[in-house]
């Protein structure tokens, strides 16, 4: 029941969010490929659809996009799009909205080593669907942006060890084990970065929340999966950089998660801007015009960046 009362609460935000969205109401744009399997079985938490723009000169630099479901949602990929992915598509960029398993699927790491499959997929089949990989950036919201960040700020890292807990990150869904998994550049909305500070900017939920789903068990008993499964632990200098995007009237993850984020993003130089919503709630009035240019601008420079000479 818990589940539910969250998806659909989720779902009315998304729903608010979108009404406030330049186009919403017209037809949604149709994936060039859908419900592509990145992992070579029949789950559909390991399908992704695949948005390419027309009309382009060259073959479009690549974004990946991760939708919010407090963990538990394994097929909401067409939320994706009508969210954050449109705006990339409409700058140019080819649009890979990608589900994952749920927390009621599967617990940690299993989401982040989806998220990777699913990254060393498009490389490996980049070709076949006329990508460029040579910029593959990552964005989501909410869990998504959880995800992304993870995704982020593991770059390279294939396992973590904290205490007595080994988690193996990379993982080998669909195989493709060849390729890379990295991302150039993140854009984190609202994520939960740092789950030992959910509740009230100070300390873990409690064992009813998403998060306990997340890893298996209550947060208070598992220190050491709070701390691996939260990104804010990752960061280093060789992170790659990072947009945070959250509002100040959130009541789902609280905006000092962004707040921790991003001062440790810039402690190392990762920090390419935080942008805080005034009256900017968990998707309404935080998602408009300014922060989708922020992010479709953010993600042109960091492609430029990565381009080679």
């Amino acid at each position: 029941m818990k589940r539910i009362l969250i998806l659909t609460f989720l779902s009315s935000l998304f729903l608010l969010s979108s009404a406030q969205m330049p186009g919403f109401g017209q037809p949604s744009q149709v994936a060039d490929y859908k419900d592509e399997n990145y992992a070579g079985d029949d789950l559909e938490a390991h399908r992704l659809d695949i948005y390419i723009p027309k009309n382009l000169q060259t073959k479009p630099k690549v974004v990946i996009a991760i939708y919010g479901s407090a963990w538990f949602s394994n097929n909401m990929k067409g939320m994706t799009f009508m969210s954050v992915g449109k705006p990339l598509y409409d700058a140019g960029f080819a649009v890979v909205c990608i589900n994952h398993r749920s927390s009621g699927d599967a617990p940690f790491p299993s989401q982040i080593q989806d998220v990777k499959g699913a990254i060393r997929y498009i490389r490996a089949h980049a070709e076949e669907y006329g990508l460029d990989t040579s910029f593959v950036g990552i964005t989501g919201f909410s869990s998504g942006g959880h995800l992304s960040s993870l995704a982020g700020v593991t770059n390279g890292l294939k396992e973590k060890t904290v205490g007595a807990v080994k988690v193996d990150l990379e993982g080998n869904v669909g195989g493709n084990l060849d390729r890379s998994s990295r991302v150039d550049a993140v854009v984190d909305w609202f994520g939960p970065v740092d789950m030992a500070r959910m509740e009230d900017c100070s300390r873990v939920k409690d064992a009813n929340s998403p998060e306990a789903a997340l890893i298996g068990g209550a947060p208070a008993e598992h220190p050491e999966l709070v701390n691996l499964v939260s990104p804010i632990n990752y960061v280093t200098d060789e992170t790659p950089r990072f947009l945070v995007i959250h509002g100040e009237a959130d009541t789902v993850v609280p905006h000092c998660q962004s707040e921790y984020f991003s001062a440790v993003l810039k402690e190392h130089g990762k920090l390419e801007s935080f942008i805080s919503v005034p009256d900017g709630q968990h998707g309404p009035v935080t998602f408009n015009e300014q922060t989708f240019k922020a992010m479709t601008d953010f993600f042109i420079k960091e492609s430029q960046r990565n381009a080679p000479n």
